[in-house]
């Protein structure tokens, strides 16, 4: 079995030969530094698919390295957006940053009782392991690295659905800029979270919460619905 690794050093892809059998790709990458190429870099913390250290792409798709499971011809690479200090290893401390952008905490907390309920409407997004795997997924940072990005807009959405919060208007006013609206609801946020956390909907959802508070997709009025032009302003009055 082989699996190719893109290493940094000289941004070539490098390939490896394993053992023929069912191993975790953590495993494997533990393998081959113990025996074949001590240079190779990597993270890896809890080894049970909690931490979200392990993160990285097979075959152009986010993957925590601990859970999934290397087949012939598998090509690792490091997360998309992040600088990478060697190898598979990244600096994850700007992804980390949106979530102060978003100020996704409890800005005045109140007493509040949570029923089952309420709890059960927030549990998956809690679940957020900050893998970042959304955010290397996501394509809006192609053209646009301000964006707040799916985690961030998720944990937004967490604490500005949760009663115990008094002001949730000072959350939604801080995600409208490269925040909701920038979104392309593509889905690919939700398709590689490990912890089943559908950002998709909860931006989705903060929309429908922004326009409650006041707020407006911003390029609406730039749209065209196909009216023809006449020259003149229809909204102009005589």
């Amino acid at each position: 079995m082989q699996i190719t690794i893109l290493r940094s050093e000289n941004n070539t892809h490098q390939t490896y030969t394993l053992e023929d059998k069912e191993t975790t790709l953590l495993g494997a990458l533990t393998h081959i530094k113990a025996t074949q190429d001590a240079t190779l870099t990597f993270t890896a913390g809890c080894r049970a698919s909690v931490c979200g250290t392990c993160s990285v792409r097979v075959n152009g798709r986010e993957e925590l390295a601990c859970a999934y499971k290397i087949k012939d011809g598998d090509v690792v690479e490091p997360l998309q957006y992040h600088p990478v200090l060697r190898d598979l290893k990244v600096d994850k401390n700007k992804a980390k940053e949106t979530l102060v952008k978003s100020t996704a905490w409890l800005h005045d907390f109140q007493e509040a009782s949570l029923t089952h309920k309420d709890e059960k409407l927030t549990e998956t997004q809690t679940d957020c392991i900050l893998c970042d795997s959304c955010y290397s997924a996501c394509p809006v940072y192609a053209v646009n690295p301000d964006f707040l990005g799916p985690f961030a807009l998720t944990r937004a959405y967490r604490y500005s659905t949760d009663k115990r919060e008094g002001n949730a208007k000072a959350i939604i006013d801080n995600i409208q800029t490269n925040g909701v609206w920038d979104c392309t609801l593509c889905g690919e946020c939700t398709a590689v979270c490990p912890k089943g956390i559908d950002p998709k909907m909860d931006i989705t959802m903060l929309r429908g919460d922004s326009v409650t508070h006041g707020y407006s997709d911003p390029s609406f009025a730039t749209q065209s619905f196909g009216t023809p032009d006449f020259g003149f302003d229809p909204n102009g009055g005589f």
